[in-house]
């Protein structure tokens, strides 16, 4: 077994294929009215067999990183915007490793990307904006599976192990410590706040929690949509948004429901996993399972 498949097979119970399962990245136009928040008509932006996932918007939004699987290997790709509509597609990474959730980071100088090494080894590391390596960020901190900035020198990290915990690290000193125990894939700063927010799981699917960055104190935010998938995002106004099945949900802060938003007809949208919001609330990037044969 090859060190490309340990993020996949890290997440999940049952043996997985060579090949990651097939996943295209959707653009969504998104508006405001008095009701609420609407959604346009979705753009398939990867079009293509097999694996692309984990969008992260670029921080003035005019352009989308993810990672995408080729030639049995995932490299970073970003897809660049003119006028608000996609425009170009550029490789960043083309390299013996696989990279995995590229994030720009708050310098806007650089990337960290998640890189599963030549001995299996599972580190966060920092890349020029050409796909250029720099080297492991945290090199004593591993297997790290998913990561969020929070600042210029700090972050959080999914760290897989048994429990995956979530941990708190700070560049100046290069150590992490544990913050929560046994949470889902998402950590996502929310807008507006000295806070981030991460999915504590339990047996009722899990809770969107919230921790204030200057206190560290806990606080529940929201329990995920009944049956609904373990990612969720927010947008520059401070609303949750999570999917289930083929329905995007939203949730403002003091809602005491979700309410749903819209459900899509597209064959690809029929599952519905990760979230990205632009920066500047025009656009939603969702992942979708390509459908079954």
């Amino acid at each position: 077994m090859t060190a490309r498949l340990i993020p996949l097979l890290l997440f999940l119970a049952a043996p997985v294929s060579a090949q990651a399962p097939g996943t295209e990245i959707y653009l969504v136009p998104l508006s405001r009215s008095a009701g609420g928040i609407r959604t346009g008509t979705p753009v398939n932006l990867t079009n293509r067999p097999g694996y692309d996932n984990q969008p992260a918007f670029a921080t003035d939004s005019r352009a989308l990183y993810f990672t995408s699987q080729r030639d049995g290997q995932t490299d970073l790709f970003r897809i660049d915007f003119r006028e608000g509509k996609p425009a170009a597609t550029v490789r960043i990474t083309e390299s013996p490793e696989s990279e995995y959730s590229p994030t720009l980071m708050p310098s806007g100088t650089g990337l960290s990307a998640i890189v599963v090494e030549r001995d299996s080894t599972q580190r966060l590391w920092a890349f020029e904006l050409n796909g250029k390596p720099e080297g492991p960020l945290f090199p004593a901190i591993k297997p790290v599976g998913y990561h969020a900035w929070v600042g210029p020198e700090t972050l959080y990290l999914f760290v897989l192990g048994s429990p995956a915990t979530l941990q708190r690290a700070e560049l100046r000193t290069g150590q992490a410590t544990i913050v929560g125990r046994d949470i889902g894939r998402t950590i996502a700063p929310i807008p507006g706040l000295q806070a981030v927010s991460f999915l504590q799981r339990d047996s009722s699917g899990g809770m969107i929690t919230e921790i204030d960055l200057g206190s560290g104190r806990q606080s529940p935010v929201a329990k995920l949509p009944e049956g609904g998938t373990e990612f969720f995002a927010w947008t520059p106004a401070g609303e949750l948004l999570a999917a289930r099945g083929n329905v995007l949900y939203v949730r403002a802060r003091g809602d005491r429901e979700w309410r749903e938003v819209q459900a899509f007809s597209e064959p690809g949208l029929q599952r519905i996993s990760r979230l990205a919001v632009s920066p500047d609330g025009g656009f939603l990037a969702m992942v979708g399972e390509e459908p079954r044969p």
